[in-house]
């Protein structure tokens, strides 16, 4: 499955992205999506996932309450909704896939799309 992330940009604290994740290519039949964002010189982080089957979802504590991940089958895209954003959320965001479950480790997911960059200017 490719993937391409897109909607990141400069927000003041407070504030919201809606970023999103298109999805193309042959998929498994049971597969995950996540969100992992990157600090400079850090290794990825998870965010958020969603699995494609269940839409079941799961969050870093970080960002639960504040940011909200779902999915369009028909659009085969998933989002990440994030509200009050925190300076500490600057980053890369990246969406990625994986078969089965959805797993908070960067190397468990097979396919990456590029990052989208987000600033929180306090």
């Amino acid at each position: 499955v490719q993937l391409q992330a897109s909607g990141g940009g400069l927000v003041q604290a407070g504030g919201s992205l809606r970023l999103s994740c298109a999805t193309s290519g042959r998929a498994f039949s049971n597969y995950s999506i996540g969100w992992f964002r990157q600090y400079p010189m850090k290794e990825r982080e998870f965010v958020a996932g969603i699995n494609w089957s269940t839409s079941s979802t799961s969050y870093a504590d970080s960002v639960k309450g504040r940011f909200i991940i779902s999915g369009d089958k028909a659009k085969n895209s998933i989002y990440l909704q994030t509200n009050s954003l925190k300076p500490d959320d600057t980053a890369v965001y990246y969406c990625a896939a994986t078969a089965g479950s959805i797993a908070t480790t960067w190397s468990w997911y097979d396919s990456w799309g590029q990052g989208t960059q987000v600033t929180v200017s306090s």
